[in-house]
C-alpha cells in the first residue's frame, strides 16, 4: 500500500492496527512481568477453589474465554459483567475476585470499589499501573501501557497472557501458548472478507471458544456500526438458527478439542440455510464443505485463542473498512466509559 492509499485509510483504524502490531511482544512480556501477583492470585485460589470473574466490554469477554481453563482446574469460576453483580449482586464471601478493566478507571469498577472496598482475595487485571484499580489491590499489569484505539485488540490478547501467568501458576503448562505468541500464522483474510460482502450483520459463535466469539462479535459492532452479536453455540441451536440466510454472516470458532464436533454440524446447519459461514479453524479436523476456512495449525486452550484472536482481529478491521467511512473513531462513546 502507498503512503498516500494509507494516509487516505481512517485513522481510527490506523490506530487499531497500531496496537495489533505490539500485541504478541507486549503480551509475552506480561506473562514474563507478572508472576509474583500470578503467584498471589494462585495462592487465594488454592485456598478458595471458586474464581468470580468482573469487568465490562471486551473485559468481560476476556472472562468468558477463561472460564472454561479454570473450571478445568476444579476451580468454580464465573464471569459476570460488573454492571450485573452491582445490581444483582453474587456473594463474595469465600471466593477470588478478578476484576478485570484495560484502564481501570471504568465507572463500575470505582463504583464496585466504592461499595465493598474489594476483599482480601480481589485482584485487578489492568493495562494501567497507575490507574484506581492497580491502586485499589494488587494488580496484575499488562506491558506496553493504556491501549488508544478505540475497539479493544491489544489489550485482549495481553489480558489472556495475563491469565496465562495465573494458570501456570496453578500449574498449567503454558509453552504451547507462547509459542503461538512467539510464532503467529497470518492466513490470508481475502476471501472471508468477500463472503460477507453483502451480510447485512454478522453473528459469532463458539463453544469452548465462545468467549473469543463474544470479543470479535464486541469489536465487529464498535467498528462497523452494524448490529453483530455473539450466541454461544448451544444457544444458536436452540431457536435462533430461524434468523439465517444470504443477508446473515456467521463466524464460528473452532478449536482441537471434544465441542470440534459440534461447531462443525452448526457450520453445516447454517451453510444449508443460505448464511455465508467463515470458520476460524486450529482443530485438525476436515474442513466443512461450503464453509470459508481460515486455518491454522490445531491449537487448543489459551494456545487456540492466541491461534485465531489476532486473524479474526484482521478480519474485524477489514470488513469495518467497507461499512463505515470512518471507522475506528467512535461517534456516541468513548475509549473509557465513565458514565453508567
Amino acid at each position: 500500500m502507498t503512503v498516500m492509499a494509507e494516509q487516505r485509510r481512517p485513522a481510527g483504524l490506523l490506530a487499531v492496527e497500531k496496537e495489533m502490531a505490539r500485541q504478541h511482544a507486549d503480551a509475552l512480556a506480561s506473562f514474563e512481568g507478572n508472576s509474583d501477583v500470578a503467584q498471589k492470585v494462585a495462592a487465594s485460589l488454592g485456598k478458595t477453589r471458586r474464581l468470580l470473574l468482573l469487568g465490562m466490554g471486551g473485559s468481560h469477554a476476556v472472562g468468558r474465554a477463561v472460564e472454561p481453563h479454570y473450571r478445568s482446574l476444579g476451580i468454580d469460576a464465573i464471569a459476570l459483567p460488573l454492571s450485573e453483580q452491582l445490581t444483582a449482586t453474587l456473594s463474595l464471601e469465600n471466593a477470588t475476585i478478578l476484576v478485570t478493566s484495560q484502564s481501570g478507571e471504568s465507572a463500575e469498577v470505582l463504583r464496585w470499589f466504592r461499595e465493598t472496598g474489594g476483599t482480601a482475595d480481589t485482584f485487578g487485571l489492568t493495562m494501567e499501573g497507575g490507574s484506581s484499580l492497580a491502586k485499589s489491590c494488587p494488580s496484575l499489569i499488562g506491558s506496553g501501557g493504556t491501549e488508544h484505539a478505540f475497539a479493544a485488540t491489544r489489550s485482549l490478547t495481553v489480558t489472556f497472557a495475563l491469565h496465562l501467568a495465573i494458570l501456570a501458576a496453578l500449574g498449567q503448562n503454558p509453552a504451547s501458548a507462547l509459542e503461538r505468541l512467539k510464532n503467529p500464522e497470518e492466513p490470508s483474510i481475502g476471501a472471508a472478507l468477500n463472503a460477507l460482502s453483502s451480510a447485512a450483520t454478522v453473528v459469532t459463535s463458539g463453544r469452548r471458544l465462545q468467549g473469543v466469539a463474544e470479543a470479535i462479535a464486541l469489536g465487529f459492532t464498535e467498528l462497523s456500526r452494524l448490529p453483530c452479536f455473539s450466541l454461544e453455540g448451544g444457544q444458536l441451536r436452540h431457536g435462533p438458527v430461524e434468523m439465517l440466510g444470504p443477508k446473515v454472516g456467521l463466524l464460528m470458532f473452532r478449536a482441537d478439542d471434544a465441542t470440534a464436533g459440534l461447531v462443525g454440524a452448526m457450520a453445516t446447519t447454517a451453510i444449508d440455510a443460505g448464511s455465508p459461514v467463515i470458520l476460524f479453524d486450529c482443530s485438525g479436523e476436515s474442513a466443512v464443505p461450503g464453509a470459508v476456512t481460515i486455518r491454522v495449525a490445531p491449537a487448543s486452550d489459551l494456545a487456540a485463542v492466541f491461534a485465531l484472536l489476532p486473524v479474526a482481529q484482521s478480519l474485524m478491521v477489514a470488513f469495518a473498512e467497507t461499512r463505515a467511512p470512518n471507522a475506528g473513531t467512535p461517534v456516541r462513546s468513548t475509549k473509557i466509559t465513565r458514565v453508567e
